[in-house]
């Protein structure tokens, strides 16, 4: 059993660790608004809807209004308006998410995510569904 001044010694050096813990982590701006919802005229969400489910997406990810069986292995895309990252490495802007969406390896080698090929115009259709999802 330890002593009331050894008891002392270590919530002591607990507040300490916990005190330079609490500096540790990434530095990260705060959370803000994303702005406009996205900046393509033309683009549609509603065949960015349907590439979502063309495209497989629902393999690893769940996403809200397309049907597919619940998954895990890719983080949930509810609510992507309103995340502060894209991808974890990115501000969540349109164009961010436009540039997550087409290369996905290019922008954090890291990632599980592939490369699936979408054209510029599937990408944008795509991030406009996406920033739908409040």
């Amino acid at each position: 059993m330890l002593s009331p001044p050894a008891i002392r010694c270590q919530h002591l050096l607990g507040m300490i660790a916990l005190v330079l813990l609490t500096g540790c982590g990434e530095a990260r701006p705060p959370l803000a608004s994303v702005g406009p919802l996205h900046p393509w005229a033309d683009a549609d969400v509603a065949h960015g809807r349907q590439l979502v489910q063309d495209y497989g997406c629902v393999a690893c990810h769940t996403v809200p209004g397309v049907r597919a069986p619940a998954s895990r292995v890719g983080p949930t895309l509810d609510k992507m308006a309103l995340r502060a990252y894209v991808g974890g490495v990115l501000a969540n802007t349109p164009d961010n998410l436009l540039r997550w969406l087409l290369d996905p390896p290019a922008v954090d080698p890291r990632t599980t995510m592939p490369n699936v090929g979408l054209s510029v115009a599937e990408a944008q259709d795509i991030a406009a569904y996406l920033l739908t999802l409040h």
